[in-house]
């Protein structure tokens, strides 16, 4: 069955940019043609460029932009549509940490609810992709990881996830914890995490020995939370880039946050930035208020950068609403951008750049400015949302609340509501 998106202008920088028409097939773009031509073989179509459509949806002229993505949450401690509550957390690293554990069994939804709620407005947003991290500590057992892990199967259908089985409060310095990792790598998990092996759990060579070697004995990834600037994330990056590439795990670890990367000297950001591109290794991003990524430093070496939004209402913070264009304003905000290529390279790093994280990138892989369709050409999934702007930056600024939302070229979501109700 083909669909053809008729009159719709691809990632436009300008309001008069020529419409085009989408044919899609098998869940792909299969052709993309002058707009009324769609029937024909026009520019850039493909094998399916001259089959019929089955199905027709006008597109009006609007904006057809990548699909986004969550690509560094925490689904199991997020309070979406839950009670406001205040804030109580000390404002230090422990105590935030210590306040969710004593605090997070009172929510009004269990886990596997709380995280689908979230879920729903993620892909509602424009989300196709989540990477979540889930806790997983002394206290918690893996009650919050199966949670998060059956929330996100119940989405299979619509929704590209992992899930990241994390150590909230340390591997050191809590006993057990290196066992519920690898319980938890057996019952699903993608990826083990990792936090601050220098500051807070004050081991880290042990703290890296067992992150590396379970990731390694499951055949699974790593993304490690390091909130270390300074020297001390210098010495964390270099460890982390060792054991990746002695244990061949490039492509397959993530640094979180990344805070070293804003808090050192240019020339060292810039080693640090050559460290991550020979061991593979991409970064991800919440668009701080303070610790933005030099993204050009990290486009020159074709890293990976993804942006997620982190919590969500939280024990941590009441900052979140779901919202992933929303982020990607935050994004370009926060670095102070107001040229356009600056904005709509914060929009390919909401959406090509969380694809390229969740994918896996290699040294020798292709850097986000290489790709002059943003992901939106012949052969690429047909994950996309389709709303009213005059341009990609419009988008952004405005936020529009009206958009739908497909995954493999169907309708999954439209006017922030995901279609079939919560799961």
């Amino acid at each position: 069955m083909a669909t053809t998106f008729t009159d719709v202008r691809l990632f436009p920088r300008y309001p008069d940019e020529a419409a085009v028409d989408v044919v899609v097939a098998d869940g792909r773009i299969a052709a993309i043609t002058p707009a009324g031509e769609a029937g024909g073989a026009g520019a850039g179509a493909g094998e399916a460029g001259a089959a019929a459509s089955d199905e027709i949806v006008e597109g009006r002229g609007r904006v057809l932009l990548p699909s986004l993505g969550d690509v560094h949450a925490h689904l199991d401690s997020n309070r979406l549509g839950q009670t406001f509550r205040p804030h109580t957390a000390d404002g230090t690293l422990h105590g935030y940490i210590m306040n969710d554990r004593a605090n997070w069994r009172s929510g009004e939804r269990s886990v596997r609810d709380q995280a689908s709620f979230a879920i729903a407005a993620i892909i509602a947003s424009g989300g196709s992709r989540i990477r979540s991290h889930a806790q997983i500590d002394s206290d918690t057992g893996l009650e919050r990881f199966t949670g998060v892990r059956d929330a996100l199967a119940a989405h299979a259908d619509v929704l590209d996830s992992q899930i990241v089985a994390f150590p909230q409060a340390g591997i050191v310095r809590e006993k057990g914890v290196r066992d519920l990792l690898d319980a938890a790598l057996t019952e699903g998990a993608d990826l083990v995490g990792g936090l601050d092996p220098v500051q807070y759990d004050r081991d880290p060579k042990t703290h890296l020995d067992i992150v590396f070697d379970l990731a390694e004995k499951h055949g699974k990834g790593v993304d490690i939370h390091l909130h270390e600037g300074g020297t001390a994330g210098v010495f964390s990056f270099e460890e982390i880039a060792h054991r990746t590439q002695t244990l061949g795990l490039q492509g397959k670890v993530t640094i979180s946050h990344a805070f070293a990367l804003n808090t050192n000297p240019e020339p060292v950001v810039r080693r640090l930035a050559e460290l991550l591109a020979e061991a593979g290794i991409s970064v991800t991003t919440v668009a701080p208020q303070k610790g933005s990524l030099p993204q050009d430093i990290l486009g020159e070496q074709r890293v990976a950068i993804g942006l997620g939004e982190d919590g969500q209402r939280d024990y941590w913070s009441p900052y979140g609403d779901g919202d992933l264009l929303r982020r990607t304003w935050q994004l370009a905000f926060t670095n102070g951008f107001r040229r356009d290529e600056d904005i709509e390279h914060c929009l390919d790093i909401a959406s090509r750049g969380g694809a390229q994280v969740m994918a896996g990138t290699r040294p020798d892989g292709t850097a986000l400015t290489d790709d002059a369709d943003h992901g939106l050409g012949v052969g690429a999934p047909a994950d996309f949302l389709l709303l009213d702007a005059d341009t990609v930056t419009s988008a952004v600024m405005d936020c529009p609340l009206e958009r739908d939302v497909y995954k493999g070229g169907r309708l999954v979501a439209s006017g922030g509501e995901l279609l079939g109700g919560l799961r």
